[in-house]
């Protein structure tokens, strides 16, 4: 971006040589480069160049010189000569379905330095020979809706990152009114468009994220999506409808960028099937599918086997940038293979007779088994003459076996897909669905929400109830597999009659030669799918053939339309040929059915039907009668549209086409129907000309049903049935779903465009509805009448078999055997392998040669193993319930993860000073890498695949072991202790699709209502609420030992191949907690329950005290504003206890050693470590012989929190796509940070190895091992880092540093006899806002509480903040991918520990009486302040520039800035002249002359300076926390509004106390204070998605909670909120912050009260 614009520039030194003196980035040339000359293309010799000037640019001397830059070549000096070679490429035209041109550079050193070599010459004919032209569209390069990593993906959404980021979506003001800048583009398009501009048919949107959709969409991923991306696909759909030849996004296939603006992204490309060029920051979307385009889904159309990659756990987001970022797999292939090749097509062309470059490559070109025949009837004579050769399987015929499936089908419809959110795998949530009675739509009751949820407005609903037993997909699922047979044929009689039909128009001849396989069971909408594929090469290579059958509702027909008709229902197998599309002539798009056979339920009836040719008549009538709106006019569209296209037809580029299209009768395809605007309400079919046979059939009046957006084009018109002709008719209009032509009327049995088997005609493309309303096109000539026809002579076939799998029972260690392999079988196996040993271990854990073997596995043997799973027969219970099974080391000398041979020890990482760098950095040890590597791949794997030749056997071995010693490693690594002796591991065997969703709401804190009440003695007359002794209760009980925990860490390793069977293993470890959180509304009085709990204990503690380092104190970590004010409580509710207060390192030294064993409390800021001096202290004391100045803790400690969906599964912006939370300096600051951990607890060690006498003073808190530990305010060591982020980039005061509190509690390390901070009876955290909305917080805090291990924990991201960037790919690499069933065990564990180590009671009867008043205080920015408001959005385009920007519009990777906006916007003069107006306002109140005001202000955007600017200059002045005030000092200050004016100094004191929100944590200043004011709405982050919501709105909670608070004399608080407008009254970023900051569900999310 630097570089743009400037051009290579040139410099003549004396001796006359040009030489190259600036080298912007886009040219390959270096500086001090001398110019040779230069060559024209038919020229031998070299040109010399003159320049007149001393200095030129490229373009000047190209000019000068008369260069051509197209076809000239410069020539440089070198030492040696390169020659190049230049081609132009597209992705498409390499097999694969998207656009992307590039140039690719062929560079090599000619022999004998000859620059006219021409060797580039054949490696281009080599790339162009290679050129495969993509035969199939995206759609069939992307995953099933209902693949894991789908699941997983929505799963996703619907959890804290989506809930997150929909949560941003919800408090988004009107879009459409907005002075955004990216609204013009979107008001524009639809202008120029002829788009309606609030036209909005397809997602009903509106302010504050309401949607309405069609019910094919993800709710959970249209929740994501803001309204400018939401109106895009408005905008899309519309375009899509406006086209002449017009499609319906909904059914057709189309990819859109919704990433881009309005403005930039077309809807359709160029080649159907085709999308544009993949980008990195691309939202794509597929409106059919009504999805996005997943990462991995980005890299499998970049050509590159995402499956076969030894991937880690990226996430969709880095997927979709490495597939961005990578050429197409294919075409550099090609390149590379063309590069290899060149010079022996150039050595062999040349010795040839005919020199042909394109006859040498034509005749090495490979032939796969069907391109050899030049056509497909040489092909099906082959095939029916090696039919009689073949030996396959004799077989009994499948009908008893139809008919037992057709048995099922009304079980089949109830447990199928209902609603979309169940598309994925997952049932819904609900027993209850909608169903429309017209076109059968369908969808959950909690899918229909006001605010987002599915439209059905359209639609005649009824309601239906379906238990959870009927709806259970795993036992119907069970039943299948029990009933299917693993294979399936097709008898020879049967096939050859079809064959006969027209010529073998669908190419079955030879299908009887093939063996159907099993290929998957799929659940689908009101039914389920068993498909069977037929493949050549031994069944293992591309399939030629597919059967589909079909169990359940057998076509989508209306409700009770004639009374006593009934859905039909039961089996339905659909024989599709797929040998058009694989020989001459190729046959593109969809392929129909050729034969099908139906059996109804409840009938024994078998009925067989092949398609015969189609039946021309040459006429229908269709008359239209009464007019309903057309979709164009549905969309929004207006004449515009259709007077554009008739322009664009008249340009003088289109008008010859347009006039050749009129001539081949495809007008329409360039202009709109006369009466585009309307369809008829019902139409008149007669089909007297058809013939006696049609015109039963066809005739009568199809009138138009209501439903839109379930219906392609929102086309239905239904000829209901009657008592005499009960069939009904469905009038419908078919989708060419890839576009390659127009959309189609037909009429069928089925108002589903999908059952192609039920067309019963088929009318002309150039056919439209209007014309039903037009006279003189009432008759419709070429309707196609499909004609089926019985084919008594068809079997299907289920072959005999030797292969039988069995589970022996008494074999240990094998878990499957499969027998009566044939010797071809065994030779398929065993093709990758040279080995001559009859028993060999097969090779399935990695390489290409194991997934071919894999390949061949699967063929074969998983049917046969599903089979026998679903027959319960295995020796393992696979059901989602089953009991877990106990296992014990096979060695007793090495427990459970201590085997190095199965979890090798990691190479241990020394530091070491890189001088050059001047760093300090890690290193280990020379070959330790690639040892580890071995050890890595010669570890056991849990299942091993045995073949025995002889015996023609295949064993399958599971080894349990293996994982149980992978999950007891995790679980004690680094714990120190006797952890390993109290491990115990179970496991079992489980079935991937049976594993239950786990639960994904957000955490409840019960209360301790159930608890026994204790009573503790308080000093006077104060004594401890009934709720509040509870709390003691629950919390001593910790100290007693009394609360258990089961601590569980889990590993899962899947069996190869496509079994979907998986290995459990889970370590588990009985323990006492020993810490627990009290998290009670905040002014519930945490500070007395912690006083209570130190006095019930105090007698023991005192017994404690022991000379060196075992004091008796309870040591109290708070942030420092608050040291002054737990002295006054202590003292308020206590008497006789001894308190040492610790303000800073000059404090510490003060005090000695006797003083801190004999104290009973002992209170420290929790960021000591930031203090000078303190750390110092530390390093000398333990002699560490290390210069401090190297201890540098970094600004942003190289990792953060995965918070939202935006940045991580879902691309942020398409510049951006991670949303401002990738960072190129991020392992230089996590070095940083490890260095200091590795330091510090290095110093904590050595130091309690010291002694010491009591009279030392200034002896670090690390020394002594407390009574117990209480953590103040814990939920800020648990925020995320981006807090830290800013506070760095905005280089302000940082009142408060959660790193250091972090270090001081040792949230790293695992042993907690190793942390800095050591107790003997527990650590509590006390908090008012937990914020325990994400799993990975719960198990942050119990790691923080004493150590408690919670399943997940070994993998948790806090653990990146320190890693090198091997162990950072380590952890990607060996950390397998979660399954549902650990997913689901992390997120109970986490329920399980909120729920009996926290609590949470509300203040009861204290805060009756106690009313908080809001006040929201608008105010205009002038003019002036206007302009300098939107020139402070640093980075920020000039058009983009808006009163309406968000911070998620700054993206700080574009080189935005957000600071100089935040900052501009907090010190709006405006803003402080309303805060002294409020201010005089409250003063000026009767009674509240005197009365105290508290000011919260951002401190890190100087919104505190601002405001002490403006009290000061108001003459009403106001108290602030400097930056050089000491600890003690700014505990004075606070302490002035804590307590009545007492003396003549107290009233002369400013009413006003201006505190940053950092003071917010802990302050009581509620008795003297009942009015404050949040001077601007907190927001931290640095745009983009950096944000969290619920961290802002969890610390204006804590603000407010200073004055509203029991104890609270005043029956009023009042808040004042001030929020700036534009000059014009626009909404700015104050509006926006205050609706995201005061949103209900955000708040609910900081306190996770059970309420």
């Amino acid at each position: 971006a630097m570089d743009q614009g400037k051009d290579l520039t040139f410099v003549k030194y004396k001796n006359g040589k040009l030489v190259v003196d600036y080298v912007p980035a886009v040219f390959g040339v270096r500086a001090g480069a001398v110019v040779a000359g230069f060559l024209r293309p038919d020229e031998i010799d070299l040109n010399l160049i003159k320049m007149k000037r001393e200095s030129c640019t490229l373009a000047a001397l190209l000019k000068e010189n008369g260069i051509s830059r197209a076809n000239d070549t410069l020539v440089f000096e070198s030492d040696c000569t390169y020659c190049t070679e230049i081609v132009k490429v597209d992705t498409k035209n390499f097999g694969l379905p998207q656009t992307r041109q590039r140039t690719y550079m062929f560079v090599w050193q000619p022999d004998d330095d000859n620059v006219h070599d021409d060797l580039g010459y054949y490696w281009k004919e080599i790339v162009q020979f290679l050129q495969s032209p993509v035969r199939h569209s995206l759609e069939s390069f992307i995953l099933q809706d209902d693949h894991d990593i789908i699941r997983v993906f929505r799963e996703a959404l619907r959890g804290p990152p989506g809930r997150q980021t929909s949560r941003g979506n919800t408090q988004e003001p009107d879009f459409w009114t907005s002075p955004s800048a990216n609204l013009p583009h979107n008001k524009n398009v639809r202008a120029n468009l002829g788009l309606e501009d609030k036209a909005r048919s397809l997602t009903q949107w509106q302010a504050y994220g309401k949607k309405q959709v069609p019910p094919h969409y993800w709710l959970e991923y249209l929740k994501c999506l803001d309204q400018r991306r939401t109106d895009l696909l408005e905008i899309l759909h519309a375009s899509a409808l406006r086209d002449a030849e017009s499609h319906d996004s909904n059914f057709a296939s189309f990819y859109w960028n919704i990433s881009q603006n309005a403005s930039k992204e077309k809807h359709r490309s160029a080649t159907p099937g085709i999308a544009g060029c993949i980008t990195p920051g691309g939202d794509f979307v597929i409106p059919s599918h009504g999805r996005a385009l997943l990462g991995c889904e980005k890299l499998m159309i970049q050509g590159i086997p995402y499956f076969r990659l030894a991937l880690g756990n990226e996430t969709e987001v880095q997927l979709g940038d490495l597939a961005g970022n990578a050429m197409s797999l294919t075409v550099v292939c090609a390149t590379m293979l063309a590069a290899i090749g060149c010079k022996q097509l150039r050595r062999e062309t040349l010795e040839s007779k005919h020199q042909d470059v394109k006859r040498i490559l034509q005749k090495k070109a490979p032939l796969n088994d069907f391109e050899k025949f030049s056509s497909w009837h040489e092909l099906a004579a082959k095939e029916n003459a090696r039919s009689d050769s073949l030996d396959l399987p004799s077989g009994a015929p499948a009908a008893t076996l139809f008919r037992d499936l057709a048995s099922l089908a009304s079980e089949a419809v109830k447990s199928s897909v209902w609603c979309t959110c169940e598309t994925s795998g997952s049932n819904s949530l609900s027993d209850q669905f909608l169903q429309c009675k017209v076109c059968r739509v369908s969808c959950c009751r909690n899918c229909i929400s006001t605010t987002v949820g599915y439209n059905l407005t359209s639609h005649d609903t009824i309601v239906v109830d379906i238990s959870n037993e009927e709806h259970n997909l795993s036992s119907f699922q069970s039943k299948l597999r029990q009933l299917v047979p693993p294979t399936l044929t097709f008898g020879k009689e049967g096939m050859g009659k079809i064959a006969e039909m027209n010529d073998d128009t669908y190419r079955v001849s030879g299908l009887s030669n093939f063996v159907f396989s099993l290929h998957r069971i799929k659940r689908d909408r009101r039914k389920w799918l068993i498909i069977y594929y037929a493949r050549d090469n031994n069944g293992i290579g591309e399939a030629v053939a597919e059967f589909c059958i079909t169990v359940g509702e057998l076509q989508c027909e209306e409700i009770q339309s004639v009374d006593g008709s009934r859905i039909e229902m039961g089996m339905k197998g659909e024989l599709t040929s797929y040998f058009p599309a694989r020989t001459k002539p190729l046959v593109y798009g969809p392929l129909d059915a050729c034969a099908v056979v139906v059996v109804l339920e409840g009938s024994d009836i078998i009925h067989w039907k092949a398609r015969n040719a189609d039946t021309v008549v040459s006429s229908l009538h269709l008359e239209g009668e009464g007019t309903t709106d057309s979709p164009r006019v549905e969309v929004g569209l207006t004449d515009t549209a259709a007077k554009s296209l008739v322009d664009a037809s008249k340009k003088k580029f289109n008008a010859k086409h347009y006039q050749a299209a009129k001539k081949r009768g495809e007008g329409r395809r360039w202009l709109y129907p006369e009466r585009w605007k309307q369809w008829p309400e019902k139409i008149h079919l007669n089909a007297t000309s058809a013939g006696s046979a049609y015109d039963s059939t066809l005739s009568g009046t199809y009138e138009r049903a209501r439903c839109r957006q379930t219906i392609n084009q929102s086309a239905l018109w239904i000829k209901s049935g009657t008592a005499k002709k009960p069939s009904t008719l469905y009038l419908i209009v078919k989708p060419n779903v890839h576009r390659t032509g127009p959309d189609y009327a037909v009429v069928s049995r089925s108002s589903s465009h999908k059952d192609t088997s039920s067309i019963v005609a088929v009318l002309p493309v150039d056919w439209q509805p209007s014309d039903a309303l037009d006279p003189e096109s009432h008759n419709v000539d070429g309707v196609c009448l499909k004609n089926w026809v019985s084919v008594d002579d068809m079997e299907c076939l289920i072959p005999s078999t030797k292969l039988k799998v069995q589970s022996p029972q008494d074999s240990p260690g094998v878990f499957l055997e499969v027998s009566g392999l044939s010797q071809s079988d065994v030779s398929m196996l065993c093709r990758n392998d040279n080995r001559t040993e009859n028993v060999v271990k097969l090779n399935v854990a990695g390489g290409q040669k194991a997934q071919q073997t894999i390949r061949v596995f699967n063929s074969m043997c998983v049917s046969s193993i599903l089979q026998c799973a679903a027959r319960s027969e295995l020796k393992y219970n696979i059901s989602p319930d089953a009991p877990w099974t106990g296992i014990s080391p096979s060695n007793p000398s090495v427990q459970f993860g201590c085997c190095k041979a199965t979890v090798p020890v990691r190479p241990v990482e020394n530091w070491y000073f890189d001088k050059e760098r001047e760093i300090w950095d890690r290193r280990a040890a020379p070959g330790a890498a690639r040892k580890y590597y071995l050890a890595l791949e010669a570890a056991p794997q849990p299942f091993e695949l045995w073949l025995d030749k002889d015996k023609r056997t295949l064993s399958i071995k599971c080894l349990p072991e293996v994982v149980a010693h992978r999950a007891a490693g995790q679980l004690i690594e680094g714990r120190g202790g006797t952890i390993k002796d109290e491990v115990s591991v179970t496991f079992r065997l489980s079935d991937l699709a049976q594993q239950s969703d786990p639960v994904i709401s957000r955490f409840k804190v019960s209360n301790c209502d159930s608890h026994e009440a204790m009573f503790v003695e308080l000093r006077g007359p104060q004594k401890l609420y009934e709720r509040q002794q509870k709390v003691v209760s629950k919390m001593l009980a910790i100290e007693d030992s009394k609360t258990e925990f089961n601590e569980i860490e889990m590993s899962e390793q899947e069996m190869p191949g496509s079994c979907g069977l998986s290995l459990i293993a889970k370590a588990s470890r009985d323990r006492k907690l020993s810490g627990g959180v009290i998290a009670d509304a905040i002014g519930s009085g945490k500070t007395v329950i912690s006083i209570a709990m130190i006095l019930k204990g105090l007698e023991k503690a005192r017994k404690s005290r022991e000379f060196p380092n075992q004091s008796g104190a309870s040591l109290v970590v708070v942030p420092y504003g608050i040291i002054n004010q737990w002295e006054d409580e202590i003292e308020k509710f206590s008497s006789g206890l001894t308190v040492v207060k610790i303000f800073d390192f000059n404090s510490l030294k003060k005090v000695s050693v006797k003083q801190i064993i004999e104290a009973d409390v002992v209170i420290a800021p929790i960021n000591i470590l930031e203090f000078d001096g303190y750390l110092e202290r530390v390093v000398k004391l333990a002699k560490l012989g290390v210069d401090v100045s190297d201890l540098q803790l970094p600004p942003y400690t190289g990792q953060k929190e995965i918070i939202e969906a935006l940045g991580v599964w879902i691309p942020a912006t398409s510049t951006d796509p991670y949303g401002g939370g990738n960072n190129h300096l991020n392992q230089k600051r996590r070095t940083q940070s490890a260095y200091y951990t590795h330091t510090y607890l290095k110093g904590v060690d050595a130091l309690r190895k010291r002694d010491f006498s009591s009279s030392d003073k200034g002896v670090p808190l690390e020394y002594f091992e407390w009574e117990r530990v209480f953590v103040d305010e814990i939920h800020e060591s648990l925020c995320t880092t981006k807090a830290e982020i800013v506070a760095s980039n905005l280089k302000v005061f940082k009142e408060k540093n959660r790193r250091v509190g972090r270090e001081l509690l040792g949230l790293t390390e695992k042993d907690i006899r190793r942390r800095p901070l050591i107790f003997r009876q527990a650590i509590y955290g006390l908090t008012g806002t937990p914020l325990l909305d994400s799993t990975s917080r719960v198990i942050e805090l119990a790691n923080l509480m004493g150590g408690t291990y919670i399943v997940g924990m070994s993998s948790h991201w806090r653990r990146l903040e320190r890693e090198s960037c091997r162990d950072i790919f380590l952890h990607n690499y060996l950390e397998p991918k979660q399954s549902r069933e650990v997913r689901k065990s992390i997120h109970s564990k986490c329920q399980e520990y909120v729920t009996v180590a926290c609590c949470r009671n509300k203040a009861g009867e204290e805060m009756n009486g106690i009313e908080l008043v809001s006040h929201h205080r608008i105010i205009k920015m002038t003019e002036e302040e206007g302009k300098l408001y939107l020139k402070s959005q640093g980075g920020i385009a000039a058009e983009k520039q808006s009163f309406s920007i968000k911070p998620e519009d700054f993206d700080v990777t574009a080189g935005h800035d957000i600071s100089k906006f935040l900052r501009q916007n907090a010190s709006l003069e405006c803003r402080g002249n309303e805060l002294v107006r409020i201010v005089q306002e409250i003063l000026a109140r009767k009674g509240d002359e005197r009365t105290k005001i508290i000011v919260f202000a951002d401190g890190r955007i100087g919104a505190g300076i601002a405001a002490r600017r403006h009290m000061e200059a108001s003459g009403l002045g106001c108290t602030y926390l400097d930056v050089d005030d000491s600890v003690e000092t700014k505990n004075k200050k606070i302490a002035w509004y804590q307590h009545g004016d007492a003396t003549e100094e107290d009233k002369k004191r400013p009413r006003v106390l201006v505190l940053h929100f950092e003071h917010a944590a802990g302050l009581n200043l509620q008795t003297e204070c009942h009015d404050m004011i949040l001077f601007s709405p907190l927001y931290i982050g640095e745009g983009g998605s950096t944000s969290d919501a619920v961290s802002d709105a969890s610390t204006e909670q804590q603000a407010i909670g200073r004055v509203f608070r029991p104890g609270q004399p005043s029956p009023q608080v009042n808040l004042f909120r001030i929020e700036v407008r534009g000059p014009e009254d626009e909404e700015c970023l104050d509006g926006w912050l205050i609706r995201r900051n005061t949103d209900k569900e955000t708040i609910a999310m900081t306190i996770n009260g059970d309420e």
